[in-house]
């Protein structure tokens, strides 16, 4: 079920409804209602994808109790130790083994047979045709940390099942994050919650936020540059250059936008998410876009990859070695195609080398936000020509056709579609002034401390107006592919 459909809007208000005022006196039923409309929420796309969620979250939570109960005998601690690792790493593979096979099973026997055609040798192996369920990677990703967590006795192994299972498969976050660890999320359905006004209120806030960003700002964007990156031989550097940052608020307006309308969502719930964005586009740094920048999957790498092979401890060799491995690994997370993988090695490079000129250079400049900040732009940009390309001939012959003289012509493209892309940068300039102003806010209509009442539902009402005449909302959410 998509956030931006009439279904949802149906959905949403009768499960606020049960949720408050017919299972709320009763935690265990409370928490059930959770998994039902989670699992009626995430089965609306194919019912099929029930059976995957249901095995990685029994699985996960059967993990954990395993753990426990070798834990709980007593004997050689060495021993008991490797059990665990087995049962731990056994859960780890085994989750996975699934996502790698609905993913990325095609990608690598095309790439297995390209390898040896391309020195003459021949293979006949088929692929299958594979349905990729929605949001497999965010779930499987939350489910294995909690595995993890258990294992490395950061938090105590769940008995209650039910919770466990709301925690795999809350709806809001379900199928494009925020990725929740359970020490956060877990734990909170452990403990009755409460009506709060003022955060139902601020949640409501930012869902509008996001269905502004999601359809008024990526959904235009995503006409034109559909035009741009589908027919990019056909027009000027100018216009590619306007395609590529389009796509950048694309994507941002995107998947920003879910999260948005997530974090807002399970407000209304009583149930905290973590920040997921913090206007990235307004980074010093590529190490601060990082930063700023789906958080929840970086933070994730940073503690179940980087931090485990050393991290930054080791010295520079491994310092490098590692923040390759986690952007090549975040490349490949986002998708089964080798530009995927060229555009995680792309910022993995820049951040080796931002990381070395500082450590190495005499003389490193420091330079004021209004040159670093546009600067740093436009290497994310170039960046998203690798992850918007349908195949790397395609991102080196964009990137190639930017170099030409007619980068100073003016940006046109064609018909109807220069309207969409004038619309777009009309809301864009809007939304960056907003996020600016509010960027130390949580989110950018985060206005509950704006004194003046005309001064905020002047604005609630401008985005409304946007929204209504100006929206397009003709297209999935990017990140659900992933």
């Amino acid at each position: 079920m998509l956030f931006n459909s009439v279904e949802f809007l149906v959905f949403l208000p009768l499960v606020f409804f049960f949720y408050w005022f017919v299972f709320n006196r009763n935690l265990k039923l409370q928490n059930l209602f959770i998994v039902v409309v989670s699992y009626l929420f995430y089965g609306w796309w194919d019912i099929r994808f029930l059976l995957l969620i249901a095995f990685t979250s029994l699985c996960s939570w059967l993990s954990g109790i395993w753990i426990e109960k070798i834990r709980s005998k007593t004997g050689d601690e060495g021993v008991t130790k490797r059990k665990c690792q087995w049962v731990a790493g056994g859960n780890i593979v085994l989750n996975l083994a699934i996502l790698g096979f609905f993913k990325y099973y095609n990608f690598f026997v095309d790439s297995f047979v390209y390898v040896f055609s391309s020195i003459g040798i021949t293979l006949h192996v088929s692929t299958l045709s594979i349905i990729l369920p929605v949001g497999i990677s965010f779930y499987t990703f939350q489910a294995l940390s909690y595995t993890i967590d258990v294992y490395k006795r950061k938090l105590e192994p769940t008995q209650d099942i039910i919770a466990f299972f709301a925690f795999v498969s809350f709806f809001p976050q379900l199928v494009a994050g925020p990725i929740e660890r359970a020490t956060n999320l877990l734990t909170q359905f452990y403990k009755p919650r409460s009506v709060e006004y003022n955060e139902m209120v601020d949640g409501v806030r930012q869902m509008l936020w996001g269905f502004f960003k999601k359809i008024v700002i990526a959904d235009n964007c995503a006409v034109a540059v559909n035009d741009i990156f589908g027919n990019y031989e056909n027009y000027p550097a100018s216009a590619l250059v306007m395609g590529a940052v389009l796509f950048a608020f694309q994507i941002y307006g995107d998947f920003s936008g879910y999260s948005d309308i997530a974090i807002g969502t399970a407000k209304l719930f009583g149930i905290c998410l973590m920040q997921n964005f913090r206007y990235p586009y307004f980074s010093l740094n590529v190490i601060d876009f990082w930063r700023r920048w789906h958080i929840s999957l970086n933070t994730w790498f940073v503690d179940y990859v980087y931090i485990p092979l050393g991290g930054s401890r080791k010295g520079t060799v491994v310092y490098v070695r590692n923040i390759f491995i986690v952007f090549l690994l975040s490349g490949l997370w986002h998708g089964a195609n080798w530009t995927f993988v060229m555009w995680g090695l792309y910022h993995g490079i820049l951040m080796v080398s931002l990381f070395l000129m500082k450590k190495y250079c005499s003389y490193y400049p420091s330079f004021h936000s209004s040159v670093s900040i546009p600067v740093t732009f436009v290497f994310v940009v170039l960046g998203w020509i690798f992850f918007r390309a349908e195949t790397l001939p395609m991102a080196v012959d964009y990137l190639s056709d930017l170099c030409s003289v007619s980068l100073f012509s003016i940006p046109k493209i064609s018909g109807i579609n220069n309207v969409y892309a004038l619309v777009s940068m009309f809301f864009i300039v809007f939304m960056l002034l907003v996020e600016w102003l509010n960027r130390d806010k949580l989110f950018g209509l985060d206005l509950k401390n704006v004194k003046k009442t005309y001064i905020r539902y002047g604005l609630y009402g401008m985005i409304l107006f946007s929204i209504y005449f100006f929206g397009n909302n003709s297209s999935d959410f990017i990140y659900f592919q992933f």
